[in-house]
């Protein structure tokens, strides 16, 4: 729901509609695919609880990360109108999903657009998103490209309720974070001692604490407006029109 805020408002018929919905609920492990390359989807996976992250895999079995989902992101929209997926989903941790169904999602859409209207524009902020790690990857330099990626997850977690103003959980390896930069393991490793001998941040046992928050966005050149953020309780979700 913390999600939808960010999306766009909806009255209180809408939001009871939505908690109505008939949902299947799974878990998935860690290291395990939620979405195939390829797959033809016939329902849509919600993240409730845990990490996520779209990926391919090259022909020679490296793999590239194309963003992460937390909790309350969609992850394969594009299922709804693509017959097949060009991507991956794999669990990083152990998932929560909800599965609702695309035939149960277009009843929705038909008695409340303003449903769909929310959605699209998950999907267009996704797109903003890609935008942002293309030029991330492409034009920042490895200290610049690790502290954008940071201020945005700690962003991106702060706006559903799951970052403090100093920490916030942050269950990737450095593996991971190299596969979503297009940075080697040991120039991670490298990087994040660097953020921290100068007094940025600190990365320990999944956890990041940040010290210097107004220095980082300085440093990643971090400008959150592409993620179209609100404060919580700033939307009118769940108060009748």
């Amino acid at each position: 729901m913390r999600k939808f805020e960010q999306l766009g408002s909806l009255s209180e018929p809408e939001m009871q509609a939505l908690w109505k919905a008939p949902v299947r609920f799974g878990h998935v492990r860690a290291h395990e695919d939620i979405v195939s390359e390829g797959q033809g989807l016939s329902e849509s996976s919600l993240i409730l609880d845990g990490f996520a992250c779209r990926y391919k895999l090259l022909p020679g079995g490296m793999r590239q990360i194309m963003s992460f989902q937390i909790p309350g992101d969609f992850c394969d929209l594009q299922g709804l109108v693509l017959t097949a997926m060009d991507y991956a989903v794999g669990a990083l941790t152990r998932c929560h999903v909800a599965f609702l169904s695309h035939q149960s999602l277009f009843q929705l859409f038909e008695t409340h657009p303003r449903i769909a209207q929310a959605l699209w524009k998950e999907t267009l902020v996704d797109g903003m998103i890609h935008r942002e790690w293309l030029e991330n990857i492409g034009r920042r330099p490895a200290y610049a490209r690790i502290a954008h990626l940071l201020c945005e997850m700690r962003s991106r977690l702060k706006a559903i309720g799951l970052a403090q103003d100093r920490q916030f959980e942050l269950p990737l390896t450095q593996t991971d974070i190299g596969d979503a930069t297009g940075l080697s393991m040991i120039h991670v490793n490298r990087t994040l001692r660097k953020l921290r001998a100068d007094g940025l941040i600190t990365f320990h046992a999944n956890v990041v604490t940040v010290h210097d928050w107004k220095r980082l966005q300085s440093t990643a050149g971090f400008d959150p407006s592409y993620l179209q953020l609100q404060p919580i309780g700033s939307g009118k979700i769940g108060r009748a029109r």
